[in-house]
């Protein structure tokens, strides 16, 4: 069966956040003065083929942990829902 995974992808709090940063001084210079933060993030979806939701998360969470996200750095949430036609 398969299913769709959404991994979200940030960084833990209290680091520093280049991209998030230099977007919020150019929205400030674009004349939005009531953008007071942004934060970037990564969103990935993985299409896979497995038996059950739980596998699914199961598999992902590894893909996470020796790939997509850095453990140091990054904290990341998975949802999983079966892929619809």
């Amino acid at each position: 069966m398969e299913h769709i995974a959404e991994v979200l992808i940030e960084l833990k709090p209290g680091l520093v956040d280049p991209e998030g940063k230099a977007i919020h001084r150019a929205l400030n210079l674009l004349g939005y003065q009531n953008v007071k933060e942004v934060k970037s993030s990564k969103q990935l979806k993985i299409k896979l083929e497995v038996n059950n939701k739980e596998d699914a998360k199961k598999l992902v969470d590894e893909m996470c942990r020796r790939l997509l996200a850095n453990p140091v750095i990054h904290n990341y949430t998975i949802s999983i829902k079966e892929a619809t036609i």
